[in-house]
Order: structure tokens, then C-alpha cells, then sequence
């Protein structure tokens, strides 16, 4: 496959998953924090097109489960009765760009369920929390990445444009960040954070946390550009005709610094996806009811669940194509910037 259709298949992608998590509270059939108490831990919903007396139906339909009385979170579909998949259903509320909706893209009529994804513990839509969980994770890493390479963006221009004293200053707060384990830094931050907290804070604190942890790479690295730019010969012409350190700075020098801007971008994004990820998974993020990807899989932590129920995993298997995505798109900036084409 030529690197160019990767790349189209990487922005699709990451456009899908971007739109669907904008879009969850219409995608997803349920509130994620709603609990069904008669169904643990029920196996992902099977859509039927053939029914009990072997007719083909054009359109999917379900069967309702039964809990068996002698098993916990053991279901067997109970045939007597199916449930047509409906579209554009009516459903629980939510908001959407400021409005109160509750138009839902898919849902069936009570008293039946569905669980594409299966459910969890407390018998929680696992789909709808996966997509519900996907703001918090994503756009957590969207925002940290946008604070970090803004306090990159300016300590990197401002180091290398004006050198000498605030060069050599800067330079060694980078490197001391440089030598930092960040991961370690973040527990350590986080752990003196208050734990109960409601999840709006929580989640901002993150996103502070995280992004003033991994500016100093990008530092240097605009930096670097920088003084390059800043002695080309139209600098030095503009400079000569009475140019403002601003305007070369707006006009001439920052344009330079976006190609290694992006491509840390498409870098550090899901570095700090990961970084939600594994603090809300140790109970130092996000916290329960509101789900996110890491409190998810949080569950895990526990063996028996960890065997028993596979679609626990499914915040997991998603991560790999946010992952996959995100690297395609740094290797072809990368290639971009290093061969000027």
C-alpha cells in the first residue's frame, strides 16, 4: 500500500472516530451512567435476520435476554418474542451544540435491550460508554497537546530569537524537564491533587497537568528552527528597512516552525491519550460515573473479569487505531519536513 492512500485511510479514520465521539450522545443508545441491574456483565447483543422458524427478515432484529437463575451473568435469548431495530428513536436526553435532544441513531422498543458492546458490572451500556468515554480520553489529549505546544511554540521562538542570556535561561529549564520521568512527575503531581473533585475539574486539572509536562521536546526543537530562520537574508533585509521583532516573528520566522509544530502535534496527541488513559486506569483521573477510556478499563484490574468478559476490553482495542493513525500521519509529516517535498 503507497504511503499516500495510508495517510487518506489515517485522516478518515481519525475523522470517524473524532466525529463519532462529537456526535456520541445521537450514536449512543443509552445514558452511560443508566444501570440495568438484571444484566452484568450481558455478552454483545447478536442481530438476528433469520428468526426461530428459519424466515428471512430484511431488516435486523434482536431477541431479549433471560438471566439464568442458577449463573451469575450467564443469558440465553429468549425467542418467544423480537425486537426490530428501529432508527431515529426517542430515547434519553442530551446536548448537542447547546440544545437539548433526544433523537437517538438506533435504539428498540421496551422492554427489550440492546448492547452492541455488551454491558458492564452495573449492567452500563459498554457502546454507549465508549463513546461517551471517547471525549474525555480524546479530547483530553487534543487540549493538553494544544497547551503543551503553545508553551513550546512560545518558550522555543522566544529562546532562539533573542539568544544570549534568555537563550542559556530557557535552555536549561528545558533540559531539566528533558530529564524528567514524566510519567512518574504525573502520578506525583496528581497525587497531591485532591482526590474528590467533581469530573469537570477533574478532567481540566488533567489536561493542565499533562500539558505542562511535555513542552520542553517541542521547546528545543522550535528553537532550533528558529535560529536557523532568523539569520536567513530576507530576515536580515526586513530587519535592515526597520522590521518590528514581532512582525519578523509573526511574518518571516514562526511560519518556518509549523511543519516540526504538526509533526509533534501528531505525536504528542496520543502520547497524551495514553497518559489519560493510564491515570484514570489507576483511579488518579476521571472519575466513576463519568466514563472514560482508562476508568473502563479500570475493571480489569480484576482477573475473573479480565477472563470471563471479553468485551471489557473494547476501550483497549480502540486505542490501536487511534494509535496507528496518529503514526502514519507523524511519519509522513516527518518525511515531509526532512525532505522539503
Amino acid at each position: 500500500m503507497s504511503r499516500k492512500r495510508m495517510v487518506r485511510i489515517a485522516v478518515v479514520l481519525l475523522s470517524l472516530l473524532y466525529g463519532a465521539i462529537l456526535g456520541a450522545g445521537f450514536l449512543a443508545p443509552y445514558d452511560p451512567a443508566e444501570q440495568d441491574r438484571a444484566h452484568p456483565f450481558a455478552p454483545p447483543t447478536r442481530l438476528h435476520f433469520v428468526d426461530a422458524e428459519g424466515s428471512l427478515h430484511g431488516w435486523p432484529f434482536i431477541y431479549g435476554l433471560i438471566p439464568s437463575p442458577d449463573n451469575f451473568a450467564e443469558y440465553q435469548e429468549d425467542r418467544s418474542r423480537a425486537f426490530p431495530v428501529r432508527l431515529f428513536v426517542s430515547g434519553d436526553h442530551y446536548s448537542l451544540l447547546g440544545f437539548s435532544c433526544r433523537r437517538h441513531w438506533f435504539g428498540i422498543d421496551e422492554p427489550g435491550h440492546i448492547f452492541l458492546l455488551g454491558t458492564d458490572g452495573y449492567g452500563r451500556d459498554q457502546f454507549s460508554r465508549l463513546l461517551w468515554g471517547g471525549r474525555i480520553s480524546l479530547l483530553a489529549g487534543l487540549i493538553a497537546a494544544a497547551l503543551s505546544l503553545s508553551l513550546g511554540m512560545a518558550v522555543g521562538s522566544v529562546s532562539g530569537y533573542f539568544g544570549g542570556f534568555v537563550d542559556d535561561t530557557l535552555m536549561r529549564l528545558v533540559e531539566l524537564f528533558l530529564a524528567m520521568p514524566w510519567l512518574y512527575l504525573l502520578f506525583a503531581v496528581r497525587a497531591f491533587l485532591p482526590l474528590h473533585i467533581s469530573p469537570t475539574v477533574a478532567f481540566f486539572l488533567l489536561v493542565v497537568v499533562i500539558g505542562t509536562v511535555g513542552w520542553a521536546r517541542p521547546a528545543r526543537l522550535i528553537r532550533g528552527v528558529v535560529l536557523s530562520a532568523r539569520e536567513r537574508k530576507y530576515v536580515l533585509a526586513a530587519r535592515g528597512f526597520g522590521a518590528s521583532d514581532f512582525y519578523l516573528l509573526r511574518r518571516h520566522i514562526l511560519p518556518q516552525t509549523m511543519g516540526v509544530f504538526l509533526t509533534q502535534a501528531a505525536l504528542l496527541i496520543p502520547q497524551y491519550i495514553l497518559a489519560e488513559v493510564t491515570l484514570s486506569f489507576l483511579g488518579l483521573g476521571v472519575g466513576e460515573p463519568v466514563p472514560s477510556w482508562g476508568n473502563m478499563l479500570g475493571s480489569l484490574q480484576q482477573y475473573h473479569i479480565l477472563a470471563s468478559y471479553w468485551w471489557m476490553l473494547a476501550p483497549a482495542l480502540v486505542l490501536v487505531p487511534v494509535f496507528w493513525g496518529y503514526q502514519v500521519l507523524a511519519d509522513f509529516l516527518h518525511e515531509r519536513l526532512e525532505f522539503g517535498h
